[in-house]
């Protein structure tokens, strides 16, 4: 019979949700650990996969792109879920310790910016929005009728979706940024805040729109004049014009491939598709792995 296990880790002071699915026997147990852009999605993937295949067990836990692929590095995980590529000096570390990786591309995802359900605000530019994030602007009142000063909810330093957008954006986000631990708290921030505003993941919005109850999902304007962009837009994203989209991607040490293959295997049939289609994400059409 399959249980669901759930326990909490202590990680630098944080308490970590780290989650078993199991469908008995001993069989292969495979351990994954990373974003947690992609956390509720892999642990739906491992309910469903070890359902068909009760030869395996699989431990999931989030923290963050970075906290996974330290796992890598540290021999404590064979996969690392990440929203963004390795950096130039991860790479380097993997390369000092002589540990080869296997990349998978397995789906796109796309960061939504949300605010206040009641703040009066519709879309914003790019251009504004690093002048928001980066501390540039300070209050509501400098781009809408209302005078708040702004709060940012945010991820912390390790986490895929702070690189992606600091990276997007060309910006340092400003030391008044708050630092939450997931999307569940972003959310939650904003929820409570009318001055708010911060970043998740769409799929993470579209998945369960009741927890999204109380914010509003921010179009993106890349350029002045040009259409807003919804993150929640499909065909959008399908086009590759949504300015805040990436792929999802997957590490897995080249020594556990043969283990996990059959999961990776599970993620790209039918069933794998529909699951990350549910979620919010989208499926690629040239989903690639590389060493």
């Amino acid at each position: 019979m399959k249980q669901r296990l759930i326990k909490w880790v202590p990680f630098i002071g944080l308490l970590i949700p780290w989650i078993g699915v199991s469908c008995g026997g001993s069989g292969n147990s495979i351990k994954m650990k990373g974003s947690d852009t992609e956390v509720n999605l892999a642990v739906n993937l491992a309910e469903k996969f070890t359902e068909q295949d009760p030869n395996f067990s699989i431990a999931i836990s989030g923290g963050g792109s970075g906290l996974g692929i330290t796992s890598l590095l540290n021999g404590q995980a064979d996969i690392a879920n990440s929203s963004r590529p390795l950096s130039e000096k991860e790479r380097q570390q993997f390369k000092d310790k002589n540990i080869e990786l296997k990349t998978v591309i397995f789906a796109e995802d796309a960061t939504a910016f949300v605010v206040h359900k009641d703040l009066p605000i519709e879309e914003v530019t790019i251009a504004t929005l690093g002048e928001i994030l980066s501390g540039k602007i300070a209050n509501w009142s400098e781009i809408i009728d209302a005078d708040f000063p702004i709060n940012i909810y945010g991820r912390q330093s390790s986490s895929g979706t702070h690189s992606f957008v600091k990276k997007k954006l060309a910006i340092e986000f400003t030391n008044a940024a708050k630092e939450m631990t997931g999307n569940a708290q972003i959310i939650e921030g904003v929820k409570a805040d009318r001055t708010g505003i911060g970043y998740v993941g769409a799929g993470y919005v579209a998945e369960d729109p009741v927890a999204s109850q109380g914010i509003k999902v921010l179009k993106i304007i890349e350029k002045e004049g040009e259409i807003a962009i919804s993150p929640l837009d499909q065909a959008a994203i399908n086009q590759g014009i949504y300015f805040f989209q990436r792929p999802l991607y997957q590490f897995v040490l080249a020594e556990s491939w043969e283990k996990v293959r059959p999961f990776i295997a599970f993620e790209r049939s039918a069933k794998g598709g529909k699951l990350i289609e549910e979620h919010g994400y989208y499926i690629l059409n040239n989903q690639q792995d590389e060493i």
